[in-house]
C-alpha cells in the first residue's frame, strides 16, 4: 500500500499528464477547425460573435425609481427594494416614484 505522501506524488504527476494531454487536444482541435474554416471559406465573423463579451457587461443603468423624501434609487432592475416595497404595500404604485 502507498503511503499518504507517495499518493500525493502520484496525484501531482498525473494533473501534469492530464494538463499536457489537454493542451494537446486543444491543439489539434483547434487546427481542425482552423483547416474546416479555410475550407469552406468561413471567418470569425460568420459565427456571430465579435471576440467580445456582452455589450451590456459593466455598464450602468440610470436609475428609474426615485424615494421623494430619502433619495434612495432604483434602476427598475432585479428585486424591489425594501423602501419601495414598504411604499408598496401601504397602498402606494411604484409609478408614483417615477423619475421624470
Amino acid at each position: 500500500m502507498s503511503s499518504y505522501k507517495e499518493l500525493l506524488s502520484q496525484i501531482e504527476v498525473l494533473k501534469q499528464q492530464a494538463e499536457s494531454q489537454r493542451k494537446a487536444e486543444i491543439a489539434n482541435v483547434v487546427a481542425d477547425i482552423r483547416a474546416k474554416m479555410q475550407e469552406y471559406g468561413i471567418s470569425v465573423s460568420d459565427l456571430g460573435s465579435s471576440g467580445r463579451g456582452s455589450r451590456s457587461k459593466g455598464m450602468t443603468v440610470a436609475a428609474k425609481y426615485r424615494h421623494p423624501r430619502t433619495g434612495e434609487t432604483w434602476t427598475g432592475r432585479g428585486k424591489m427594494p425594501k423602501w419601495l416595497q414598504a411604499e408598496v404595500n401601504t397602498g402606494k404604485r411604484k409609478e408614483d416614484f417615477l423619475i421624470v
